[in-house]
């Protein structure tokens, strides 16, 4: 009678166990899958970042303005 209880006991904790280690996995899985979406959004940025300095240095290279300052900030 007492071992009935026992090994319904260790088998409702067996169940728990597997339940939570389930219920770990999916987070990793919607942790990985959050951290590759960043990635790819991160490199987006960056590529997008460097086309706008881009334009920028030719904007500032084309522009008498800043050419002026840089000359000046240079012999300081």
């Amino acid at each position: 009678h007492n071992c009935d209880m026992e090994n319904q006991a260790e088998l409702e904790e067996k169940t728990r166990l597997i339940n939570q280690v389930l219920e770990l996995q999916h987070t990793l899985e919607d942790l990985s899958s959050r951290v590759d979406a960043v990635k790819e959004e991160n490199l987006k940025l960056k590529s997008e970042n460097q086309v706008l300095g881009q334009y920028i240095e030719n904007l500032m290279s084309a522009s008498s303005v800043f050419q002026t300052t840089d000359t000046k900030s240079k012999r300081k």
